[in-house]
């Protein structure tokens, strides 16, 4: 049996690269000046009972970020940034995210144990701040998780000669770990990343700037004379239960480590039910990015990794293990452009890595990360430490750390309607999952492109598609919806006002319906479209050759096409929500003002400039086009794309009132009568549908709809409405709807 030169028995086609990752980060709530907030742990991220995501570390100042389990590093990244996001517009606008590790200037007093409901982990607390002061707990990191692949771990079984795969899976992770502590002083001259302690922060400092205070002697470690074996499982095991019950650690989690096994719930558990993935927890916070760590020091460490599990495992561990540390101690201590010491030899890990790369055939990219890091060798000015000291100023990093924290809060805050990082998602599943995450439910994106989650919150699970299509909706429902026809039949049934027309399979039978509207207002539209794709509306009767027009238009969209009468009003729309009317929407069609100074294509150059607007539906508005139909419509009004506007005139440039074709969202909630919002819901009950968009025109919105008297005709129910046009609007406060809808899935959870 053996776990060394492993690596280099496989095959290269082998999944080298197949794993699963996850990031904790850890991060302080300060002051506009960088004051320790003193704000409780914000309401809007619900329970730290249950939140899967968002909790509270040592303090209740203090963020912990915790990401679900990814299949890439990409991926984990890109779900740190969602959660991270989510964090950021959830705190206080006048409190940031502190993007260092070392804390800004603080008192022991201005730090509050977090207020936990959980007596035991209070207790814990308590216990840590008495043993190790509560400034030492300020400092925070991030921890990489990371658990070899299925695939991976059963070609490396196969070739070891173990018998047992959760033995092999134990010896394989524990020279992981023992050559990680080996060779970590890498990570610190790296990644280091905590130079100074502000003033005050520890009674007697290091007199120069060093690399990391947090990963040497100065940082949140264990006292010294616990010293934990790693030459076997059973050493690792016993020594940690010997120093909980001698209570030289109050707990087996007061172990420090900077690598940690987890997967069990008892360090026992792992003899009997093996090791499932490693923890390391060496990371300063990189102040540089966002997310407090980059995409190439993840896959640096992912490479850095496998160069590990390609080098011989250490043989006399605990000599050489505590040789490593003092090493990595004089390394982080060191001052940041000081080049690494004799002993510190990388050339084995150089070479490793560029085995690896080269036995597996890996791409391009980690070549390019192996040469950044013999640059960094080469020259510490590019270490993250060497980065940070032109930005030290007189021994203080405060200004640096205000200024990164307030860029990455306007940044969190620049189109504060998508999810960074999903983006390309539609925008209303979107906002789902930004409440989702923030609420504290679990969430997993079943399918990108067709916008479907899973949300469940302990055994309790939910579908949702496009982030209104739930369980709570019959099947046939939505299709009835999609359904014009359908949909006014059902209507009419039930006595509610629709428009009268016909529906037409082809462009002759369609044709053939042109004697009895030749002198009526019409629209002409598809059967089962949206987005206001395919609609022609004429106010005034159509020439036949118009008339053709309109259908070869809306067939181009469908199969089937309506012809119905023109109803003159108003138009709004409704949503509804479990027969409860939760929002109505005055859609204006795509238009311009005049200010007397600025030509037509200027104003709608200006009107697009609004953040709010963009492409594709992955904004609130879209942006106004100067296409055929809009210069058609202008030319319709007497003006051309570059006449000076009038100040006060406003031009129409559609007919149509889509949001999805550049028109403008008005939230009318509040003023709109509650008659026509009862209406409105009531339409929806008839149908049969929880949630629903209802598009009602409306005359005279002044007059009060009655049984008898509407005052109004339906012309469409929509069973996919875009719940964003309603909370960020043109005009008006918005109405947040994705909060409402979880809150009627999970009603448990309020």
């Amino acid at each position: 049996m053996t776990i060394d030169r492993l690596l280099e028995k496989l095959d290269p086609a082998s999944p080298i690269l197949q794993a699963t990752f996850g990031l904790e980060r850890e991060s302080l709530r300060v002051t506009e000046t960088g004051k320790m907030a003193q704000t409780p742990h914000p309401n809007c991220l619900g329970s730290r009972n249950f939140h899967p995501y968002i909790q509270t570390d040592f303090s209740e100042q203090q963020l912990e970020l915790i990401t679900p389990i990814a299949p890439s590093t990409r991926e984990v990244r890109r779900l740190l940034g969602a959660i991270t996001d989510v964090t950021e517009r959830s705190i206080s606008r006048e409190e940031l995210m502190w993007p260092l590790s070392m804390p800004p200037q603080i008192q022991e007093d201005e730090i509050e144990i977090a207020h936990l409901e959980n007596a035991y982990d209070l207790r814990y607390r308590q216990g840590l701040a008495e043993k190790y002061g509560k400034r030492l707990q300020t400092i925070s990191g991030i921890h990489y998780n990371i658990e070899l692949g299925k695939d991976l771990m059963t070609v490396l079984f196969e070739v070891s000669g173990f018998e047992s795969l959760k033995d092999f899976k134990n010896a394989l992770y524990l020279k992981l770990a023992r050559n990680f502590l080996r060779f970590r002083w890498l990570l610190t001259y790296l990644y280091g990343a905590t130079p100074l302690a502000e003033a005050g922060f520890y009674d007697n400092p290091p007199e120069a700037l060093v690399r990391s205070l947090r990963n040497s002697h100065y940082g949140y470690a264990n006292e010294e004379h616990v010293h934990v074996s790693f030459s076997s499982l059973e050493s690792y095991v016993s020594d940690i239960e010997s120093y909980v019950k001698s209570g030289d650690l109050s707990a087996e989690k007061e172990f420090y480590s900077p690598v940690r096994f987890r997967g069990q719930k008892r360090n026992r558990d792992y003899l009997e039910q093996g090791i499932t993935y490693l923890e390391l927890r060496c990371f300063d916070l990189n102040p540089f990015d966002v997310l407090g760590i980059s995409q190439e020091t993840l896959d640096t460490v992912h490479l850095f990794l496998l160069a590990l599990l390609w080098l011989d495992d250490v043989t006399d561990s605990d000599e050489q293990l505590q040789a490593a540390y003092a090493l990595n101690d004089a390394i982080a201590l060191a001052p940041p452009l000081t080049p690494l010491p004799a002993d510190a030899d990388s050339s084995l890990l150089l070479q490793a890595m560029e085995h690896v790369i080269q036995h597996f055939n890996l791409s391009d990219a980690y070549r390019q990360l192996l040469a950044q890091v013999k640059a960094a060798l080469a020259d510490p000015k590019l270490t993250l430490a060497g980065q940070l000291l032109p930005h030290i100023e007189k021994n203080f990093l405060l200004a640096f750390g205000l200024a990164k924290a307030r860029e990455y809060r306007d940044y969190a805050w620049t189109a504060p309607y998508a999810l960074k990082g999903y983006e390309k998602m539609e925008l209303s599943t979107q906002m789902l999952m930004f409440d989702a995450l923030q609420k504290g439910l679990h969430l997993e994106i079943l399918d990108e492109n067709d916008q479907f989650l899973k949300l469940w919150h302990g055994p309790h699970v939910e579908y949702v598609k496009n982030g209104n299509m739930t369980s709570k909706d019959n099947y046939v429902i939505p299709l009835a919806m999609a359904n014009k026809t359908v949909t006014k039949k059902i209507l009419a049934a039930a006595d509610f006002p629709v428009p009268a027309g016909s529906e037409f399979s082809s462009l002759e039978e369609g044709l053939t319906y042109y004697p009895l509207i030749k002198d009526r207002q019409i629209v002409v539209k598809p059967k089962s479209t949206n987005f206001g794709l395919g609609i022609s509306i004429f106010q005034e009767p159509a020439s036949l050759e118009s008339y053709r027009k309109a259908l070869e238009i809306a067939f181009s969209e469908d199969a089937a096409v309506l012809v119905e009468e023109f109803i003159a009003g108003t138009e709004y729309r409704f949503f509804v929500l479990d027969g409860q009317c939760e929002a109505v929407l005055l859609r204006v069609a795509a238009n311009v003002v005049g200010d007397g100074q600025h030509t037509v294509r200027e104003l709608v150059a200006i009107k697009n400039d609004n953040p709010l607007r963009g492409r594709d539906h992955r904004s609130p508005l879209e942006i106004i086009e100067l296409g055929d139909i809009e210069l058609l419509m202008l030319d319709q009004q007497g003006y051309g794309p570059d006449d000076i506007l009038p100040a006060g005139v406003k031009v129409d440039l559609r007919r149509n009132s889509n949001i999805s074709t550049g028109g403008d969202s008005i939230d009318v909630t509040d003023s709109m009568h509650p008659s026509y919002k009862e209406l409105a819901a009531d339409m929806a009950k008839a149908m049969g549908a929880w949630t629903c968009g209802v598009d009602l025109i409306i005359p005279d919105s002044s007059a009060i709809s009655t049984k008898e008297n509407p005052n109004c005709t339906c012309i469409e129910l929509n069973f996919n409405p875009s719940m964003y046009m309603h909370t960020y609007c043109a005009e008006g406060p918005g109405q947040s709807i994705t909060p409402k809808i979880l809150a009627k899935l999970f009603s448990e959870m309020d």
